[in-house]
């Protein structure tokens, strides 16, 4: 089975994809998540570790047409007021969404970069040495930086 061209993301009320939907303009997929610069290296990691709000669209046929994304701080300033700050800035970029409702999506593969950091659904090809052979090893797709892994039968499920 290979990848479709767009990929199904099952909304799930009270989880990671709680935030996701359609609106006027097509599909959304929201979040609050951290993130680190792709070249970051060290022990020092709260620093780096960067919480965000960030709000990606796509349009009906789940082609990505933009994203917003800001930074609200890092762990080592506080990551209780980065995270809420980032909760309450999503909350209004979602609130602005004209006649927005929560439910599955289906978008494509799209990356995006944003101060260092990989942000996006990328196709990735993984070493299932030792699994049955299915005909879907090594196929998948990962949320960055939320990390969500979505692989066959791709039916919207996905691994954390």
């Amino acid at each position: 089975m290979s990848v479709p061209e767009v990929i199904p993301v099952r909304h799930e009320p009270e989880y990671r994809t709680s935030t996701i939907g359609q609106w006027e303009g097509g599909q959304f997929f929201a979040s609050v998540t951290a993130a680190f610069p792709e070249d970051w290296s060290g022990d020092d990691w709260q620093a780096h570790k960067r919480w965000c709000a960030v709000l990606h669209r796509f349009d009906a046929g789940g082609r990505h047409i933009g994203s917003r994304i800001e930074f609200t701080g890092t762990s080592a300033e506080g990551e209780e007021q980065a995270v809420a700050a980032a909760r309450e800035l999503l909350g209004e970029w979602l609130d602005a969404l004209p006649m927005r409702r929560y439910q599955d999506i289906a978008i494509a593969p799209f990356e995006v970069r944003f101060e260092g950091a990989l942000f996006g659904l990328v196709l990735e090809e993984e070493d299932d040495e030792g699994d049955e052979d299915d005909g879907t090893e090594g196929l998948s797709a990962e949320l960055y930086p939320d990390g969500l892994g979505f692989y066959a039968p791709w039916d919207g499920s996905y691994d954390t």
